[in-house]
């Protein structure tokens, strides 16, 4: 047997965690020069295992939106895993282990770039609840399955040494002298002139043969049902989540009920991958990470869709008549505590998703105050803030009249004031 040979290990529950692994390393994707978006690593991981590229890019920014480990990972691929036409990565040039096309400056840059995307990945990124590195083990996990029983397609091969074509050689002594053996014409003259019996009407070279019927195309395969499979449980799982939030269950908010629902489309990409089905998802992975993206970047604890959509006014006159809570998923919220009788003691809080909220409090009140906005204007008895997840304002404001309001008002998006009047 040649040394040449290239080993392919067996695939199926015989082969061990430890030869995937290595065998990973030596048949990594290659990134390509054609058809990536930016550094080839998603390209070259779907062209390696016959997936489709989309579906890498549409993971990795889902994993950079929940976690923020995608943009580690990137970065990771692009220092270890070698271009097309070089025989080393990045890292490896950097080593002393081959040479690259990158210089070894931008490898040092890569490696740079590795240690905040790393202390990113584990403080949880966005998220900021440890889901980074729950999610980078899950992609590792993803990357060995992958590899595990797609490994042995489109194994990537080094080129094979060009030696210069020898002028001359005994094989091609022996083919020529083949060729003219017995046709040998001193005379050169032309073989369609002669008058031989029973002549062959290819000119003495042997019959033809006609080449094979081109193959039938393959019949196409039955359609996958992962797609709409995937579909009806993600809308699943967006129903009764947002019906667990609407209940009352303090974990179900609009960002933790959108990463499941994209934690499903993902899934089902990732299953659609192996069965040549699903692609459709990526519609809905798109736009589900952008509203993840804003959603996580912009902070709306303080987002509800309890207590209704519209305009909000009351005006108390009696202790009775105030409100523990006014509460709004969007509109515009305006509380008169200012009728309210001398000396009376009140409590109240405001909430609103998106809206203004505004509230009066009479003039010689104490009243301590509590008004905090996820993006917009506060401004709460003359102390201001603006902007996107600014502090809280907390404080008490003394009075005369012996009244004691507290107010507290929290707002998704839009404007915060209280004010006497």
């Amino acid at each position: 047997m040649s040394g040449s040979e290239t080993q392919v290990p067996k695939r199926g529950p015989a082969a061990g965690f430890e030869e995937t692994v290595k065998d990973f390393w030596r048949s990594r994707p290659v990134r390509p020069v054609a058809g990536r978006k930016f550094a080839g690593v998603a390209a070259g991981i779907g062209y390696r295992y016959g997936i489709d590229p989309t579906v890498v890019r549409v993971a990795l920014v889902a994993a950079t939106v929940f976690g923020g480990f995608g943009v580690f990972v990137y970065l990771l691929g692009w220092l270890f895993l070698p271009q097309e036409g070089d025989p080393v990565s990045a890292f490896e040039s950097l080593i002393g282990r081959g040479r690259a096309s990158s210089s070894p400056a931008f490898a040092v840059l890569l490696l740079l770039l590795l240690f905040p995307g790393l202390t990113w990945t584990l403080s949880g990124g966005w998220m900021t609840d440890g889901t980074g590195l729950i999610g980078f083990a899950l992609m590792a996990v993803a990357l060995y399955l992958l590899h595990r029983n797609r490994g042995q397609f489109n194994r990537p091969t080094m080129p094979a040494p060009a030696y210069p074509t020898a002028a001359f050689s005994m094989a091609s002594a022996a083919s020529t002298s083949t060729a003219t053996e017995g046709g040998w014409d001193p005379l050169a003259a032309d073989p369609s002139a002669w008058d031989l019996p029973n002549a062959s009407t290819s000119g003495g070279l042997p019959p033809q043969t006609p080449p094979p019927p081109p193959a039938p195309p393959a019949p196409r395969g039955r359609k996958s049902k992962i797609g709409a499979t995937t579909f009806g449980i993600a809308v699943l799982v967006a129903g009764v989540g947002t019906v667990l939030g609407l209940d009352g269950e303090a974990w179900f908010t609009p960002q933790h009920v959108i990463g499941l629902t994209l934690g499903v489309v993902g899934i089902g990409l990732v299953a659609g991958s192996f069965v040549r089905g699903g692609r459709g998802l990526i519609g809905l992975a798109v736009p589900l990470a952008i509203v993840g993206m804003a959603l996580t970047t912009v902070p709306f604890e303080n987002f509800s869709v309890k207590g209704g959509v519209g305009d909000l006014t009351a005006t108390p006159s009696q202790v009775s008549e105030v409100l523990p809570e006014y509460r709004r998923s969007a509109g515009n919220i305006d509380i008169d505590l200012t009728k309210l009788p001398a000396g009376a003691s009140v409590s109240t809080k405001v909430s609103n998703g998106a809206g203004n909220s505004t509230v009066l409090v009479p003039m010689g009140a104490e009243v301590k105050v509590s008004c905090e906005t996820g993006a917009g204007e506060v401004d709460c008895l003359g102390q201001s803030r603006s902007g996107v997840g600014e502090d809280v304002v907390d404080f008490t404001a003394p009075g005369s009249n012996g009244q004691k309001i507290t107010v507290k008002v929290e707002n998704g998006v839009g404007n915060v004031e209280v004010r006497r009047g």
